[in-house]
């Protein structure tokens, strides 16, 4: 496996779809310079890993299970319009999550302390839970101003919600075309 990262299952029909209606590709702010996420590839990123040998993605798996296992079905809102690294610098379009029983934030928190014990690097950074829509195309240091001015119309509105029942292993591996992810183990609670 060439890069690792867990992420949050995709919607399904018990995890619905966040609704992209302020800004998506089928509007004139398409046209702003945002390279759109395509929707299949949409998630929510736990820890990424980075580069990860093959004989390590069992350990990987193991330790996510550990993690997760215990756990119970919790449920994550999509609250509004987001923008990283903040709105000054923006350069990607994001929904904005809240935890209200903070189950993410504690699977974050000891995904990274085992992660850490078997040689990954810490992220330096606090954790911030997102769902990036799109970003800025190449060559574009930020967003365009229009495009931040408009989805800034929306960073209050309520998007939708996930309940979240699975955390999956996913390999991402880095094409021409843009990443490919794939399940490499899926851990139901």
């Amino acid at each position: 496996m060439k890069d690792g990262a867990e992420k949050l299952s995709r919607p399904t029909e018990k995890n619905p779809t966040v609704n992209r209606s302020p800004v998506s590709p089928e509007t004139p702010v398409s046209a702003m310079g945002i390279k759109w996420v395509p929707e299949d590839n949409l998630h929510l990123t736990l820890k990424f890993l980075g580069e990860v040998d093959n004989v390590e993605v069992p350990q990987v798996c193991d330790i996510v299970e550990a993690v997760c296992e215990p756990l119970d079905p919790f449920v994550l809102n999509f609250v509004g319009a987001g923008f990283l690294p903040d709105k000054d610098r923006a350069r990607i379009l994001s929904v904005t999550i809240e935890d209200p029983t903070d189950s993410l934030t504690k699977i974050v928190s000891e995904l990274e302390d085992r992660f850490a014990d078997i040689g990954f690097k810490r992220e330096p950074r606090d954790y911030v839970p997102h769902l990036t829509l799109g970003r800025a195309r190449s060559g574009s240091r930020r967003l365009s101003q229009t495009a931040i001015d408009r989805w800034s119309l929306h960073e209050d509105d309520p998007l939708g919600e996930m309940t979240v029942d699975c955390v999956q292993v996913i390999g991402s591996f880095l094409e021409k075309r843009g990443p490919t992810y794939n399940v490499m183990d899926t851990v139901e609670f």
